[in-house]
């Protein structure tokens, strides 16, 4: 079945029987005075801006209904044999009798982080000062990359990860770690629903792409 555009405006405004297309300043250019080819480009965006505000609403009433039937399912489970479907965080898979389909629900918590990673930082940088002519490369770049900052001034979790991952004799590394840990807060979540395919049992998952820019 084709898709069908969601109706978007021409843009024409019409005053005392004249026809006007607003400008990016929102003045009114008589239709008559605008380039073939700048009309042209107008109607092919709303044009194709149609179909992907048709498909945008369809994605969503489609996600809606895929958590809504798990949900409906997962309940029914529960009710008839008494099976909790998932672990703790809330993942879980469905999979097709053959086992060559899957959908699979993600959660991921969003983590922030509280004072004591000041604490933290302070620790291994003291770390850092009193041991910079005996402290390896790698080691020093772990520690600089896990407090470093983006533009928006957020910390890169997956840098800080590694420092946790990370093994040392002082044990001011271990205090410094335990304040890292401390200093996570869970301020909540979000799932993330995937449907994933392969041609053999035994074989890996290919994701279907049902993400534009990833198409």
């Amino acid at each position: 079945m084709p898709l069908k555009a969601h109706p978007i405006p021409d843009g024409i405004v019409e005053v005392h029987g004249n026809k006007y297309m607003a400008d990016t300043k929102g003045r009114l250019t008589a239709l008559e005075m605008i380039k073939p080819q700048r009309k042209l480009e107008d109607e092919l965006v709303r044009r194709e801006f149609g179909f992907a505000l048709a498909l945008a609403y369809q994605i969503a009433r489609f996600k809606g209904h895929a958590y809504t039937n798990m949900a409906d399912f997962d309940a029914l489970l529960a009710q008839e044999y008494n099976i909790i479907k998932g672990g703790s965080k809330g993942n879980k898979q469905y999979v097709s009798f053959d086992g060559l389909m899957m959908v699979e629900v993600r959660v991921q918590d969003h983590i922030a982080f509280g004072p004591e990673i000041h604490v933290a930082k302070a620790i291994f940088d003291d770390i850092l000062t009193e041991k910079s002519a005996d402290s390896a490369p790698e080691v020093r770049s772990i520690i600089m990359d896990a407090f470093a900052t983006d533009k928006a001034g957020q910390i890169n979790r997956a840098n800080l990860y590694l420092l946790l991952q990370t093994e040392s004799e002082d044990p001011r590394w271990g205090e410094g770690q335990r304040a890292i840990r401390d200093a996570m807060r869970v301020v909540g979540s979000k799932s993330y629903i995937r449907f994933k395919i392969r041609t053999d049992p035994e074989g890996g998952w290919d994701t279907v792409t049902i993400d534009l820019a990833s198409a």
